[in-house]
């Protein structure tokens, strides 16, 4: 799996060569959706007082964000109900790894082209 992380984050800062900074995911870039996605690439899943706690935002804040991330397929929402009380969990999909992977790659080849003037 290493490899073909390597391999999808060199195709990434390949094309972010060619690409600015206007040309940001605009989804991910957002700072609470960011801090979101990077959250949960860290973690199997979290629940959502786990991540309104991490991230320190409100409900709503939490909710309006997780929702756009979840249109877009980079995160699965899991409803349940335990001793029945609802309980909310978040998990990264494969298509929010693929496209934070392409999002930081396109990072550190901007970041790159400033160090290199």
């Amino acid at each position: 799996m290493p490899a073909k992380r390597g391999a999808a984050a060199a195709a990434a800062a390949a094309r972010a060569d060619a690409q600015s900074a206007v040309d940001l995911d605009r989804v991910i870039h957002e700072r609470v959706r960011l801090a979101i996605v990077s959250a949960l690439a860290g973690a199997p899943s979290l629940t959502f007082n786990a991540l309104k706690a991490l991230l320190d935002i409100t409900d709503g804040n939490l909710s309006v964000h997780a929702r756009k991330l979840e249109d877009a397929g980079f995160i699965a929402c899991d409803k349940t109900f335990v001793e029945r009380m609802p309980r909310t969990e978040y998990r990264l999909t494969a298509a929010g790894r693929k496209a934070l992977d392409a999002y930081l790659a396109h990072m550190e080849a901007l970041i790159q082209r400033v160090r290199e003037g």
